[in-house]
């Protein structure tokens, strides 16, 4: 069971789906247009029922935007690339900056490359 007293894989409401992830209710609402891969359940009333997954995808959209630092475009393209070659749902690449590849000199990468040779035709 989880705090709001539901089964784990019960249905929440957008109410619920913010007080758990601390996500705005019309932020939500915003997230529906821009990510096709976050489809609640709507009932009579056009009422929104988030599933499980749903609320996982809110969990991970948030941790992305708000913690990484990717753009509204750049998780729109890593969700859609991940449409296609379906990886793991929990599964997140960490952004690498030109900073971070900028401090490997180019002897230890030819180096590298040279082992993987190697090991390759061995």
């Amino acid at each position: 069971m989880t705090d709001t007293g539901k089964a784990p894989g019960a249905f929440r409401t957008i109410g619920e789906v913010t007080a758990q992830t601390g996500v705005a209710a019309h932020v939500l609402r915003y997230w529906e247009t821009r990510f096709p891969q976050l489809r609640p359940v709507t009932r009579a009333g056009n009422r929104r029922y988030y599933r499980p997954e749903d609320v996982a995808l809110v969990e991970r959209i948030h941790r992305l935007l708000d913690t990484e630092g990717y753009t509204v475009k750049g998780v729109q393209k890593l969700l859609a690339g991940e449409g296609r070659s379906a990886p793991s749902p929990l599964a997140t690449p960490t952004p690498v900056s030109t900073a971070d590849t900028a401090a490997v000199p180019v002897e230890a990468l030819i180096a590298i490359r040279d082992r993987l040779q190697r090991a390759l035709d061995a």
